[in-house]
């Protein structure tokens, strides 16, 4: 980030602190895109990374006050609160109950199976959809939140209520199956 929109930023936040709503405005129309992709990055998820924003955001003008520039950059501290709400939101319960409330399926639609880089043609999403259904539920669930969901093996554990060693074998276990089942 070049120092003159550092300074633009320093500015903005001393206003913001002294309760300029203008001022928040610029702050959010220079910052959100940069910060929302860090959240989408993060969570995985459109909807979670919007609230998280709109939470960051509350926080940016509530905490205002507290940001001293002589530590960072503005957009350095905006960051962290980001990534620091991000990472609450998937330990928290909010992140099961988004997951719950979306009726989670272990089955994995064609759309899914599809990446962005190498679609799948119909027989191997079908071949990919047949192996799944021949792994063990535990097995099925990990590689699913972990692949499609994004979610990290110790967030994978807190969720299911296991340990994190055995989320880690279902997953190996899982993927050494898919591997010879799709013929990798």
């Amino acid at each position: 980030m070049d120092n003159v929109l550092a300074q633009q930023q320093v500015k903005l936040m001393r206003a913001i602190a002294q309760g300029d709503r203008q001022a928040f405005e610029q702050l959010y129309r220079l910052a959100s895109p940069h910060l929302f992709a860090l959240a989408l990055r993060t969570l995985r998820q459109r909807a979670w990374a919007e609230e998280v924003l709109h939470d960051c955001f509350l926080t940016i003008w509530n905490r205002a006050d507290s940001y001293d520039a002589a530590l960072s950059a503005p957009m350095t501290w905006m960051t962290h609160i980001v990534r620091n709400r991000c990472i609450d939101w998937l330990r928290s319960g909010q992140a099961r109950e988004a997951i719950l409330s979306e009726e989670y399926s272990d089955n994995v639609s064609e759309g899914e199976a599809e990446g962005p880089d190498e679609p799948f043609d119909d027989s191997q999403t079908a071949r990919l959809h047949h192996c799944l259904q021949h792994l063990s539920h535990e097995q099925r669930q990990s590689v699913t939140l972990a692949y499609y969901q994004g979610m990290s093996h110790s967030d994978i554990a807190a969720w299911m209520q296991q340990p994190v060693g055995s989320v880690k074998s279902w997953i190996r276990r899982a993927m050494e199956h898919l591997r010879e089942c799709v013929g990798l």
